[in-house]
C-alpha cells in the first residue's frame, strides 16, 4: 500500500456545508489533473518494454488536458451536465490507449449520473459502475491486471462502503484504498508486469487522479509529487538539434556507469567548459550524457566519463553534416491524393516525414502526424477526414496505442469510417498496396487487412532500461529489437541488433527487406548496414528509405 489517508475534518466539515455541484465539479477536476499532471513522469516510466516510448503519463496528462480546456470557463452549475462537458473534452482530446480508456471512464460516469444537479452518494455509486461498465465495453478483449481492473476494483468497493456510510469523502477515500490496493496487485493478475518488476501504468494513472481528488479535499498540497524519479525515457533528444549553434560542430552521446556517487554541480560544470546542449539522464545507475561541442573537443567528453566511470556506450555524430542532410530529405515535398465523392480516402498515421511522403505516393489522402511517444489525439484524426469530399474513410493508425483513437475517431462522425488496425507503419505502408479508391469500401479493407498481416515488422531502438522480458536479458543503453512487436534480443551494437532481428525473422525465407532509418540515423550509416545485410542475405532484395522517425534508428519491413 502506498496511500495514506490524512483526514482534514475542520476542511472536509466546511466542505459538507456546500452543495456537489457542477462548480465543485470543475475544482475537483482541476485538482484532479493538478496531480496527475506532477506525477506524470512516475507514470512515464512505468513501461513494461524499456523501449523510449513510454508515454502512458503523457497520454493521460494530455486527456485530462483536453478536458479541462472544455470545462475552464464554463459557469454551469448542474452536476450531471458539466460531467458530460468533461466526457466531450476527454473523448476528443483522447490519446493512446490509456487516454481514450480515461475518456470512456469519464463517459460512463457522466451517463451514471445524467442530469443529477448536485452529487449525493447514491449518484456517486452510480456513476462510478457505469464508468467501470462502459469503459469494460470500449475495449474488445479487456485484459485484466489494467487500469480496467482498478476501475472495477474501485467501483466495487464504494459499492460495498455505501451499505455503511452516506458520506462522500468516506466514499472517496474507500475509492482511493481501492484504487491503490488494486494497482499493487496488477503484477500478480498479468504476469508481464511481475517480469518487469512494475506495476501497470495505466491504473497507477488513475489512482492520482483519485488521490488528486482526495488531496483536495484534505487541503493537501497538489504542486509536488510524492516520489521523485528521472528515467532515462524522459531524456528527450528528439529536439536537441532543431538549432545548430556556431561551434556546435559534433553531437556526443554516450553512457556510462560511475565508480561511486556523482556530484552532479562539478559534472555539470565540467561540462558546460565543454559545450552546449548538455542532457544528461539516469536511470539503474546508468547515464546517458548528451552534448554538442566544437571539433578540437569532440573526444573530452568520453575522455571525462572515462575518468568517472566504465563508458558502456559512446556515438559521435557530425552535427552541421547530419542536418543538412535530414533538411534536404525533408526539402521533399509530397502532394496528398485528391478524392472526389464517393471514393475512398485513406488517413494514415506516420511518425516521420519521410514515412508521411510514402504513404501519399501510394495514395493516402491524409496524414497524421504521430506514432512512437506522439500519439495522435481522437480530434487529431477526426480532423484529418471531416473535410475531406467523400463519406467513405479507411484509417490506418499504424501503432498498437493509436487503434483505439482511431476507432473512436469512427463512433463520433457521420461519415462511413472502416478502422484497419495495422499496428506497425509497415504493415499500414503494406496495406495502401489493396487501395482502390472506387472500390467498395468494406472489401477494400479486408484486403487491406489482409496485406498488413503478410508483412513482418521489425523496430531497433536503444534499451531505456535494465531489465529481463520474455527470456530476454536487457541492460540499459543496449540496442534491442522487437519482431511484431516482441522483444526478441539485445545487442551491444546497432549491427548486431539488426542483423539478429532478421535472423530471428527467418529473412532467408522472404523475398524484400526494407529499412527506413529514422531521424537521427544517417543516409551513410543507414545504406552501410543495407551492405551488410547484403552480404548476409545475398538471394533478398534490400531497399533503404528515408522513414525520419524519432528514437527507432531502423525499421524494418519483411516481406
Amino acid at each position: 500500500m502506498t496511500v495514506q489517508i490524512t483526514r482534514n475534518e475542520k476542511r472536509r466539515a466546511a466542505l459538507r456545508a456546500k452543495p456537489v455541484d457542477g462548480q465543485a465539479l470543475k475544482k475537483v477536476v482541476e485538482a484532479a489533473f493538478a496531480w496527475l499532471k506532477v506525477n506524470q513522469e512516475i507514470v512515464n516510466s512505468l513501461n513494461v518494454f524499456p523501449v523510449p516510448d513510454g508515454d502512458t503519463g503523457t497520454n493521460m496528462v494530455l486527456t485530462m488536458q483536453a478536458a479541462w480546456d472544455e470545462i475552464a470557463t464554463s459557469p454551469e452549475q448542474n452536476f450531471g451536465k458539466m460531467a458530460h462537458a468533461i466526457a466531450h473534452g476527454a473523448l476528443m482530446g483522447a490519446r493512446g490507449n490509456s487516454g481514450v480508456i480515461l475518456s470512456q471512464l469519464w463517459r460512463g460516469f457522466a451517463r451514471g449520473v445524467d442530469s443529477v444537479p448536485t452529487l449525493d452518494a447514491d449518484s456517486f455509486v452510480a456513476g462510478l459502475q457505469k464508468a467501470r461498465e462502459t469503459a469494460y465495453k470500449g475495449v474488445v478483449r479487456p485484459v485484466e491486471g489494467t487500469i480496467l481492473t482498478v476501475a472495477r476494483e474501485m467501483a466495487e468497493a464504494v459499492e460495498e462502503a455505501r451499505s455503511r456510510t452516506d458520506d462522500l469523502f468516506l466514499l472517496l477515500e474507500e475509492a482511493v484504498l481501492a484504487a491503490d490496493a488494486a494497482v499493487e496487485r496488477t503484477p500478480e493478475l498479468l504476469p508481464v508486469l511481475k517480469e518487469a518488476g512494475v506495476v501497470d501504468s495505466g491504473g497507477k494513472g488513475l489512482f492520482f487522479l483519485m488521490e488528486g481528488v482526495l488531496r483536495f479535499v484534505d487541503g493537501l498540497p497538489l504542486d509536488s509529487p510524492i516520489a521523485s524519479v528521472k528515467p532515462l525515457s524522459a531524456l528527450n533528444l528528439e529536439h536537441a538539434h532543431d538549432a545548430v549553434e556556431p561551434g556546435q560542430d559534433y553531437e556526443v552521446v554516450l553512457d556510462f556507469r560511475p565508480h561511486k556517487p556523482l556530484d552532479l554541480e562539478a559534472f555539470y560544470e565540467r561540462l558546460e567548459e565543454m559545450g552546449t546542449s548538455i542532457q544528461v539522464g539516469e536511470g539503474e545507475g546508468m547515464y546517458r550524457l548528451h552534448i554538442h561541442v566544437p571539433t578540437e573537443k569532440r573526444y573530452e567528453p568520453i575522455d571525462y566519463a572515462m575518468e568517472l566511470g566504465t563508458v558502456t556506450r559512446v556515438q559521435i555524430e557530425n552535427l552541421l553534416a547530419q542536418m543538412e542532410e535530414q533538411a534536404t530529405e525533408e526539402r521533399k515535398h509530397y502532394e496528398l491524393a485528391n478524392v472526389e465523392p464517393g471514393q475512398i480516402a485513406v488517413v494514415a498515421v506516420a511518425p516521420g516525414k519521410g514515412l508521411a511522403r510514402l504513404f501519399a505516393n501510394l495514395g493516402a489522402a491524409a496524414i497524421v502526424e504521430g506514432g512512437q511517444t506522439m500519439n495522435p489525439s481522437t480530434q487529431d484524426i477526426l480532423r484529418a477526414f471531416e473535410n475531406l469530399p467523400t463519406d467513405k474513410i479507411i484509417i490506418l493508425p499504424n501503432n498498437k496505442n493509436v487503434v483505439l483513437a482511431a476507432q473512436q475517431a469512427a463512433e463520433v462522425t457521420v461519415k462511413k469510417v472502416v478502422v484497419v488496425p495495422t499496428r506497425t507503419v509497415m504493415q499500414g505502408l503494406a496495406a495502401m498496396l489493396a487501395l482502390e479508391p472506387d472500390g467498395d469500401l468494406e472489401e477494400v479493407a479486408a484486403a487491406m487487412k489482409e496485406l498488413a498481416e503478410d508483412v513482418v515488422s521489425g523496430e531497433i531502438t536503444v534499451a531505456t532500461r535494465t531489465v529481463e522480458i520474455d527470456g530476454v536479458a536487457v541492460e540499459a543503453g543496449q540496442h534491442i529489437a522487437l519482431l511484431d512487436g516482441k522483444l526478441v534480443l539485445a545487442a551491444e551494437s546497432l549491427d548486431d541488433a539488426v542483423l539478429g532481428l532478421l535472423k530471428q525473422a527467418g529473412a532467408e525465407e522472404y523475398e524484400l527487406i526494407t529499412l527506413f532509418y529514422g531521424a537521427d540515423l544517417p543516409k551513410a550509416e543507414a545504406h552501410r548496414i543495407a551492405d551488410l545485410i547484403r552480404d548476409a542475405y545475398p538471394e533478398q532484395e534490400v531497399e533503404v528509405q528515408y522513414g525520419g522517425q524519432p528514437h527507432y534508428p531502423l525499421l524494418v519491413a519483411i516481406e
